[in-house]
């Protein structure tokens, strides 16, 4: 069994990925493209509030978002995260079919870090992700607990 703490796989130098995206499809792509890269671990949500939720619980590395997401759009979320001092500082990526430059524009303000747009380019979604890699410091492996 795991020990309790972490999310899953950052005790093993894993980073964490949130994607929020409700189409099952656009899911699937990016696991399979996170699993070619290595070294991620794959958090999920289907709508913005759970990914919300799960940004707050998992606080991970990176969060990928959908912008047209049913009920609450990614740019309305990504307003929460960033009013939200647990979710403020992690880095996210908007990933949407919108390519119209003020769609771009727009996700660029309120605080994403890049724009994507579908179909995903492997090359473009890769040095996404390694920018906010590194602009994200890997959590230490247990709070407060002793080095490791």
């Amino acid at each position: 069994p795991l020990p309790a703490g972490p999310a899953p796989g950052a005790q093993d130098g894993q980073r964490t990925v949130l994607y929020v995206e409700d189409n099952p499809v656009n899911l699937t792509l990016v696991r399979e493209l996170a699993g070619l890269r290595g070294g991620l671990a794959l958090l999920s949500a289907t709508e913005a509030a759970t990914g919300l939720r799960l940004a707050r619980e998992q606080r991970p590395d990176v969060i990928l978002m959908d912008i047209n997401l049913p009920g609450m759009s990614g740019n309305e979320a990504m307003a929460l995260l960033r009013a939200d001092p647990a979710t403020r500082g992690i880095p996210v990526i908007a990933l949407s079919a919108n390519a119209m430059p003020q769609d771009v524009a727009r996700s660029r303000q309120e605080g994403f870090l890049c724009y994507l747009t579908k179909p995903l380019s492997l090359d473009e979604f890769n040095a996404a992700l390694d920018t906010a890699l590194r602009s994200t410091a890997p959590q230490a492996a247990v709070p407060g607990g002793a080095p490791v």
